[in-house]
């Protein structure tokens, strides 16, 4: 959490390898992944980071199951394993009924439950969000936070939100801002800053 334009995005964007940063290093399972040529870490991030932003990025002229399957196939899985994998996470986030149905053809709630979908077809270790219930009614946006909750359960993968909502923020086991350039704790006194600088 923390105000506008202080880095949060830009941090989420770092620890996704979107962007590298100017200096430093990003450890995953003890080795620097910013030393991976460009290939090797869109490979990297196909295989084991998931993102949900705030806008949901689906192609239109897509259905809910094309769309979902999409970093299946830029894995190179097959396209009847690709499909499968994503049938059975959009029937998870409850979108059994919407399969064949366009981007342009759902709500915003349904919109984002595809892009849930889409994040977590490839079963990633890390979910990425990114104000990910930004543009949804309080309706949506519960439901939204309840899939989160459950599926980071489920799946046991470590998830990384982004937010400015209370309630979502609520939800998780530990909350930090950015002050400083640093990573704080924040329901500890702003002097326990973690070893993270920016």
């Amino acid at each position: 959490m923390g105000a506008s334009g202080i880095g949060k995005s830009t941090l989420l964007h770092i620890l996704g390898t979107l962007d590298r940063p100017d200096s430093g290093e990003l450890r995953y399972s003890g080795k620097d992944v910013l030393q991976l040529d460009d290939i090797q870490l869109a490979r990297f991030r196909n295989r084991t980071i998931g993102f949900v932003f705030q806008f949901h990025h689906l192609l239109p002229e897509f259905t809910a199951l094309e769309n979902a399957m999409m970093p299946a196939l830029i894995s190179g899985m097959e396209k009847r394993p690709a499909m499968e994998a994503a049938k059975a996470i959009l029937v998870r986030v409850g979108l059994e009924s919407r399969l064949e149905h366009r981007a342009g053809e759902l709500s915003g709630g349904e919109q984002q439950r595809v892009a849930l979908a889409r994040a977590l077809v490839m079963q990633p270790d890390i979910l990425l969000a990114d104000e990910p219930t930004g543009n949804l009614d309080r309706k949506n946006s519960d439901l939204i936070h309840a899939l989160l909750m459950e599926l980071n359960q489920e799946m046991g993968m470590a998830l990384v939100v982004v937010t400015h909502n209370p309630a979502l923020a609520a939800l998780v086991s530990r909350r930090v801002t950015i002050m400083n350039g640093q990573l704080h704790e924040l329901d500890e006194p702003a002097t326990l800053a973690t070893s993270l600088t920016i």
